[in-house]
């Protein structure tokens, strides 16, 4: 569980955080203030692109934490630049870091309760991460890159995925 899960985790929020290089980068190139691209939606009611960054550094982070048994890590959700953003990306790497897979032992079997929206829901480990964690993950890791791609960041499959 360890590997399906931190591994995984560390591996894509690394390419999150190359893909947020890009952007910063193409800001800059087009005198494009960070702000609109940190603020930029695909559609109204959806999330903000930094609010998509710290949802997937949220998904990593707490849901590792949950699979080990330890208490889910918060983090404010103060971010406004990329300097910050990739702070916070570090922060979660780095907490997920800390995990061993000593600690994942039980976690396919263990029951893990969480809020999801108003309810409260439990999973065993392995539900957990197959049909709640790893999905919302990669929502919002999506979310980032569609994102920066229709605002004309260069970036493609290969920087999503990252190197296998």
């Amino acid at each position: 569980m360890h590997r399906q899960s931190v591994a995984v985790f560390d591996r894509f929020l690394a390419t999150l955080s190359s893909i947020l290089a890009k952007a910063e980068a193409h800001c800059e190139a087009r005198r494009i203030k960070p702000e609109v691209m940190l603020a930029a939606r695909l559609f109204p009611d959806m999330l903000p692109l930094v609010k998509q960054v710290q949802l997937a550094c949220d998904f990593a982070a707490r849901g590792s934490a949950r699979l080990a048994g330890q208490e889910p890590k918060v983090f404010p959700d103060t971010e406004t630049t990329f300097a910050e953003l990739q702070a916070r990306i570090a922060a979660a790497r780095a907490h997920i870091a800390a995990l061993s897979p000593d600690d994942f032992a039980e976690a396919p079997a263990r029951q893990i309760t969480f809020k999801a929206g108003p309810m409260d829901m439990t999973l065993s480990g392995a539900d957990f991460l197959s049909f709640y964690a790893l999905p919302q993950f990669f929502f919002h890791l999506t979310t980032a890159y569609a994102l920066l791609r229709h605002n004309g960041v260069e970036i493609g499959k290969g920087d999503f995925m990252g190197a296998v």
